[in-house]
């Protein structure tokens, strides 16, 4: 099978000036997709935007705030009837939450933050983009969880139940919106080695369990406990998120949906 993965495909990233949502836009853009990249900070949109014009891509930016549902269900509307569709939609928005503090000194609004903010951005883009998608056109919802929605470690309560939130999210919408021909296919990336010196949300994340080993956040990612307790020994790069992201956008994968695609280098196993 020649071509392009995503020819003719239109495909909105929330979060898409971030790390991990820029090097999925740039794949897409790269397989043939028309991508719109939205989130907060334009500065970070227009760098990515930059990368794919410059392949000669075709990509659109839009400075949205994903929590403001009026102005995503807005944002939406001018995407399909700009691009005439909404074929693949992911929502790559990160929420900074705590990591590392166990129940007894925990508070509550740092046990809800993450909970809260993955769940109501992923609920709000993907109300705004279901309508504008599936039918004649068969369309893709992607998310993005993490393995501590399985792991049983100590200090990840918060982003543990929001991770296994989003999954159960994705699986129970993959059965409503089959019947309108719409995937829903979750991807589970352990930590991203190279995320952080991408300007991942993650670099401040780490930064209090990198220095508590004594080491740089790059140190810990590269060869610390996370990596040592994955099969293999390391953990994914951006590269790897992204082209798997590109495979399960494209019609190779069009018998998939409900399930979660596991990059966790074997720190689980399905």
């Amino acid at each position: 099978m020649g071509g392009l993965l995503l020819e003719d495909k239109n495909a909105v990233i929330y979060g898409g000036g971030g790390a991990i949502g820029g090097a999925i836009a740039r794949v897409f853009a790269r397989e043939g997709a028309r991508v719109f990249i939205a989130g907060r900070t334009q500065a970070k949109l227009d760098a990515v935007a930059r990368d794919i014009a410059a392949t000669g891509a075709t990509v659109e930016t839009a400075q949205v705030d994903v929590f403001d549902q009026q102005a995503v269900e807005k944002h939406a509307d001018v995407v399909a009837a700009m691009a005439g569709s909404i074929d693949i939609a992911l929502n790559a928005v990160s929420v900074l939450h705590d990591q590392g503090t166990v129940l007894a000194d925990l508070s509550l609004e740092e046990f809800m933050r993450p909970i809260d903010g993955f769940l109501r951005s992923l609920f709000i883009t993907t109300k705004a983009v279901a309508p504008h998608m599936g039918r004649e056109r068969p369309g893709i919802i992607l998310t993005l969880s993490e393995p501590g929605s399985k792991l049983a470690v100590g200090g990840i309560l918060g982003h543990a139940v929001s991770a296994a939130g989003k999954e159960a999210f994705s699986r129970v919408l993959a059965a409503e919106l089959a019947p309108s021909n719409i995937q829903v296919v979750g991807i589970r990336p352990h930590a991203v080695v190279d995320a952080p010196a991408a300007g991942s949300y993650t670099k401040d994340l780490f930064t209090r369990t990198a220095a508590a080993a004594g080491q740089s956040v790059q140190e810990l990612l590269e060869g610390g406990a996370m990596a040592q307790g994955t099969l293999l020994k390391r953990l994914p790069t951006l590269a790897e998120v992204a082209e798997l992201a590109a495979f399960l956008a494209s019609d190779r994968a069009g018998a998939m949906t409900g399930t979660i695609a596991n990059l966790s280098a074997g720190a689980l196993v399905d």
